[in-house]
């Protein structure tokens, strides 16, 4: 399991780089651009074939959340959502490929004592770096849209007076210190609880496929072993499209709130 869970790491301005987690995220990202883009190139305005219906289906599914949640210019949030929303899809779905299918191709390569010193894993979204990156990106959007929505001076003014409002100006400088410190504290929370949650769900994920492989390693266990993997994947499925879907939902609501006025 320590093997497994070891990046392959490489430094960068003297700091530890995980590139498994960089190319395979790179990778899915452009594989789901492509067949998008192929998809949308083949579009027909007859009956649609069937990955058109998909695609078609997917994005009215993402056009109508963000619909229902934001309620101002949605020409870049739209997009927005749908590539997070397929972006992390298919970052979650690399939990499903076997576990051992890098180390067997190098092995087959290479040799059992070369696979034994290369690493990696699959999961991007099983790596903090990954989801804080993903979420440091929304905090930052939060902010344009905040400072879009009301103003550089509105913006500032906003975290000192709400959310306790006073119309007495000794009753606003005792509140400005509160009021900015519960600000602070809600907007610094959203990037935490975006990454944590994405990165607990499929951390725990990855843990448990392993666990079963190592419980059912031997012989006599292998049948028990493909059964039970077999049935957690069909329920991880489930937390991959879950996982994905809450990720696009809350960066939607949080773009939302940021583009109110309280």
């Amino acid at each position: 399991m320590v093997h497994h869970l070891t990046h392959w790491k490489v430094q960068v301005l003297g700091h530890d780089f995980h590139l498994d987690s960089w190319l395979v995220a790179l990778t899915v990202g452009l594989l789901g651009c492509f067949l998008l883009w192929s998809q949308a190139r083949k579009a027909t305005s007859g009956v649609p074939s069937k990955p058109q219906a998909f695609v078609e289906m997917v994005v009215e599914f993402v056009d109508s959340q963000v619909k229902d949640t934001f309620h101002g210019d949605r020409r870049f949030i739209a997009p927005l959502a749908l590539t997070i929303f397929v972006w992390v899809f298919f970052m979650n779905a690399m939990d499903l490929l076997p576990l051992d299918l890098p180390s067997a191709t190098v092995q087959a390569v290479a040799g059992a004592e070369t696979a034994h010193h290369t690493y990696l894993r699959w999961v991007p979204t099983a790596d903090l770096n990954t989801t804080f990156a993903m979420s440091i990106s929304v905090f930052f959007l939060i902010i344009f849209y905040s400072i879009k929505a009301k103003g550089g001076w509105g913006f500032t003014k906003e975290l000192f007076t709400a959310p306790f409002h006073a119309h007495n100006p000794i009753a606003k400088a005792f509140l400005a210190i509160p009021n900015l410190f519960l600000n602070l504290v809600e907007y610094l929370s959203k990037p935490v609880s975006l990454g944590m949650r994405l990165f607990g769900n499929m951390y725990a994920g990855e843990l448990v496929f392993m666990l079963i492989s190592g419980l059912f390693a031997s012989w006599w266990t292998f049948g028990f072993g493909i059964a039970f993997t077999w049935a957690w994947a069909v329920f991880h499925i489930l937390i991959i499209l879950l996982q994905a879907f809450i990720f696009m939902v809350l960066t939607v609501v949080y773009l939302a709130m940021a583009h109110e006025h309280h």
